[in-house]
């Protein structure tokens, strides 16, 4: 069994994860506290090539197999050059897993850690790939799945649930009003609220990622990571995971993290150019990267922290340029969704808007050189988190 606690990050009150409590009375998120994570590389290296190879800096008893009942095999995605031109520009390979998308790394977590429980039924909300994610792996440990979507989320999603038995709710109306409906369901019928969200066992999940490149690059950590940014699932499990590996000494420095939003809907954006602690809602005017089409990030406040403390950046592209990003990696063999295109269209975006002479005087640049136009020695990586398969 896990012995670890949940703590909420206000007033600091502690948690038996099996209370099934998702948020603190005082309106403060949980998180877990600080843990000491170890990398023993003589046993990590003997370990099959998945996530849970990483089984000393994860959440759990170190004697705890219920992982073995719940994994899939996910996690040690491929690390492939952009082009032979740019060898500096390396794609995480996010997609392949096996429900086509990076989200398996949190649902893996965090089913395991229901099965630990003892849970019998979970309910999640979703864009569509997290809710894929969870109910793949709630059917693999026997438990019971309810996912709300959507109405407007890609059927291809819709009809991915289903087939693993998931009971699918698909709520009129927008991300949020999906995440209310969901909510209201948990605190109904008391039941484990398997939220990419608001469980912090998710980004337990996606600081994985973090680890693989680690070992991918040699055992150092990359100079910058583009990353999409929606609810901060894959930013904040980056930001924990590099932060675990600066904490034992195995990294000299946090990579810095230009992290991605679609111009339809960018509150985090908006509220990092402003200087803001948090970012205030927004409408969403409409995007087809509906995967970090996300108005009211609840976690805002430890995003923007996080990008900060790397000395990073956010920025937003539009949707032609999304399309561009996703047109341009099809003609180099990789076939994304739209949401997964965005990274490299932030990329693209980066450079023109910010390595010419329009960049503002106090710009602290993320990149020496144009990263797009010449090789270089700082290592850049883009994930390609969702397969094309998953859109329409």
């Amino acid at each position: 069994m896990t012995n670890f606690n949940l703590m909420c990050n206000v007033c600091a009150r502690e948690y038996d994860p099996a209370s099934l409590i998702w948020r603190c009375p005082c309106g403060g998120l949980l998180d877990l506290p600080e843990f000491t994570a170890s990398f023993p590389l003589d046993r990590i290296r003997e370990r099959p090539p998945t996530l849970w190879r990483y089984l000393e800096a994860l959440p759990f008893s170190h004697r705890s197999n219920t992982w073995q009942d719940v994994t899939m095999g996910e996690g040690f995605t491929p690390l492939v050059r952009l082009a032979p031109d740019t060898p500096h520009i390396l794609l995480k390979v996010d997609y392949m897993m096996p429900t086509l998308s990076f989200k398996d790394r949190g649902a893996a977590m965090l089913v395991t850690l229901a099965r630990e429980l003892g849970v019998q039924r979970v309910i999640a909300d979703s864009s569509g790939n997290a809710g894929t994610a969870i109910a793949a792996y709630a059917a693999r440990a026997g438990i019971a799945c309810d996912v709300y979507v959507p109405a407007s989320a890609s059927a291809k999603k819709l009809r991915q649930i289903a087939a693993h038995g998931a009971v699918v709710h698909a709520i009129p109306g927008s991300r949020e009003e999906t995440a209310a409906a969901a909510i209201a369901a948990v605190e109904r019928e008391q039941v484990f609220y398997a939220s990419h969200v608001y469980h912090p066992y998710f980004f337990q999940g996606t600081k994985t990622y973090a680890f693989e490149l680690w070992e991918q690059l040699g055992r150092r950590a990359p100079d910058v990571l583009v990353l999409p940014v929606g609810n901060g699932t894959l930013v904040l499990g980056v930001y924990y995971g590099f932060s675990d590996l600066l904490r034992v000494g195995l990294i000299e420095h946090l990579p810095r993290i230009l992290a991605v939003q679609a111009e339809g809907c960018a509150p985090l954006a908006q509220a990092f150019a402003r200087g803001e602690a948090m970012a205030a809602p927004v409408i969403n005017t409409g995007t087809e990267a509906e995967g970090i089409a996300i108005a009211a990030p609840a976690r805002s406040r430890q995003i923007l922290a996080a990008i900060r403390e790397t000395s990073g950046l956010i920025i937003t592209v539009s949707d032609e340029a999304i399309a561009a990003a996703r047109e341009h990696l099809a003609r180099r063999g990789f076939y994304v969704e739209p949401t997964a295109a965005a990274p490299y269209a932030g990329l693209t975006e980066y450079v023109a808007r910010y390595l010419d002479a329009q960049a503002p005087p106090d710009h602290q640049p993320l990149f020496s050189s144009n990263p797009l136009a010449e090789p270089s020695n700082e290592r850049v990586i883009v994930p390609l988190c969702g397969a094309g398969l998953k859109a329409g």
